[in-house]
């Protein structure tokens, strides 16, 4: 009988653009303003089973410039990679899907929506590297706090 192969895998499966939209609400007034627009960039970043072995980690971004109230245009992009995880310690398998994933998903969504902005006639935004495992740490210490609160048992 052979024995099962119980090395660690981690491969890439597939890298793809699931969402993406560009909103200019308020075009073509706005764009005859010639003041400079306020940037706002959020992030966030989810992990599926999808299969046995089998993730989809999905890093998504909100890019939205506003000058004064009135927004110039608003950019929601959900980049995703499917990703085959087996073989890894359980207490390790929420680092890779929270760090390692998205590490190699994000270069794809920065182009992404760079060129989206651009292609909404727009200079295209640059987003900064992200420091994914700075990330994860911080989110993982906020759901450790909050666990002890909720956990409590008012007599």
């Amino acid at each position: 009988m052979a024995e099962a192969n119980l090395d660690p895998v981690f491969q890439i499966q597939r890298v793809y653009l699931k969402d993406v939209s560009l909103e200019q609400p308020n075009s073509p007034e706005i764009l005859l303003n010639q003041e400079q627009p306020s940037v706002d960039i959020q992030l966030g970043v989810g992990a599926t089973p999808i299969a046995e072995g089998l993730f989809e980690v999905a890093v998504t971004a909100t890019v939205q410039t506003r000058i004064a109230d009135k927004t110039v245009f608003l950019v929601e992009a959900k980049q995703a990679g499917i990703f085959e995880i087996r073989n890894v310690p359980p207490e390790q398998l929420g680092s890779i899907l929270g760090i390692a994933c998205p590490q190699i998903v994000y270069p794809y969504l920065r182009g992404n929506v760079a060129d989206v902005i651009q292609r909404g006639g727009f200079p295209p935004v640059h987003m900064a590297e992200i420091n994914f495992q700075a990330m994860y740490e911080q989110q993982q210490a906020e759901a450790a706090a909050a666990a002890p609160a909720a956990s409590q048992i008012i007599v």
